[in-house]
């Protein structure tokens, strides 16, 4: 028994060795490539994307395609440092979802920045501040985030990328018993993803909103009276206690985050675009708008209207569609569009998450 062990440690080992030999080569062959595209930008979302794909294609197991998937994000993320520090500006401060979604599409080898609003975030990407800004676009279970809505329709940023993120929210605090907590804080959306739960089981205490979750951990961090509702990542950072895991009231909630950049992407092969219409105030000129999506066979994934902010009751709507803006039935449907809409604005296109 004890010789099958060592047998089985000296062969992984073995590989270790090989593995270690096999990421220095391809770091290698990475700033080989940076270099031969004349040090342009490091990141590459298509190509990234395409990497990632192959490697699930390949796996036959026993590693789940997420763990490959994480695994291959931090190779590249360390890849991708040696040869450029990438910036990603997020909504802040350090232990928000938007920070989790930032390494779960950057990697850890990532210059990440926390930015107190949405609208600092944008500005960081617009000014170059940060390469590349990670924005909450929407929730499963609370719908749209509006800010982000508002600020797509004005940014000269593009859309290149998507995160989707499970959220797990959990209750943290100094106290330890949940009897002692009188006030619960946190982001509005947090808050609303878990009010059934609360009324259970904190019927009394009061619910505060705050600008993050990450400040609401740090607050209840402050007070033995007080909980947070936040990431584990949080509780960490601000010597919170959880005293409740996975208190969302939807099992499979899910934040969906878009990445901001100045910089088109390339296809690869399986993509999204996402764009901004207006219509023209006439009867069904709604139906009309979306006439040209089906005629193309172009599936629509997402409608959301929003108003146009003209104070006459105008509104604007984000779609996002399947394909990649330079596919020829994307570029007919989006041409023809343009002659139906009183305003078009493609935000990008992208891979899909």
């Amino acid at each position: 028994m004890a010789k099958a062990l060592s047998d089985i440690r000296n062969k992984i080992d073995a590989l270790d060795a090989r593995l270690v030999s096999l990421l220095s080569a391809r770091a290698k062959l990475a700033q080989q490539a940076w270099q031969a595209k004349g040090n342009a930008a490091a990141y590459k979302p298509e190509r990234e994307a395409q990497v990632l794909r192959r490697v699930r294609e390949l796996n036959r197991g026993p590693l789940s395609a997420a763990a490959l998937t994480r695994l291959f994000t931090e190779v590249m993320s360390a890849c991708r440092a040696l040869e450029d520090q990438l910036a990603v500006a997020y909504l802040g401060p350090e232990g928000t979802f938007s920070q989790e979604a930032v390494v779960k599409h950057f990697g850890s080898s990532t210059d990440s920045q926390p930015h107190a609003t949405i609208d600092e975030v944008f500005r960081a990407v617009e000014t170059g501040a940060a390469g590349y800004g990670v924005v909450p676009v929407e929730n499963s279970t609370e719908g749209a985030v509006g800010r982000t809505l508002d600020l797509l329709l004005n940014t000269s940023a593009r859309v290149c990328g998507e995160v989707m993120l499970p959220v797990r929210q959990n209750l943290m605090s100094v106290a330890k018993r949940r009897i002692d907590i009188r006030i619960v804080y946190s982001h509005t959306q947090s808050l609303a993803q878990c009010q059934h739960w609360l009324s259970r089981h904190l019927p009394e205490a009061e619910r505060v909103a705050v600008v993050s979750n990450a400040e609401a951990a740090r607050l209840a961090s402050r007070d033995r009276r007080s909980a947070a509702i936040a990431s584990r990542t949080a509780a960490t950072l601000y010597g919170l206690q959880v005293l409740s895991r996975n208190i969302e009231d939807d099992p499979k909630n899910t934040t969906r985050f878009a990445v901001i950049g100045m910089e088109e992407v390339l296809p690869s092969g399986r993509d999204k675009t996402s764009l901004i219409l207006s219509t023209r105030n006439v009867p069904g000129a709604v139906h009309d708008l979306l006439t040209p999506l089906a005629r193309h066979g172009v599936s629509m994934t997402r409608l959301e209207s929003r108003p146009a902010r003209t104070g006459r009751w105008e509104y604007v709507f984000y779609i996002d569609i399947e394909g990649h803006q330079q596919e020829p039935r994307v570029a007919k449907a989006l041409a023809a569009l343009g002659r139906k809409a009183a305003f078009v604005k493609v935000l990008g296109s992208y891979p899909a998450a």
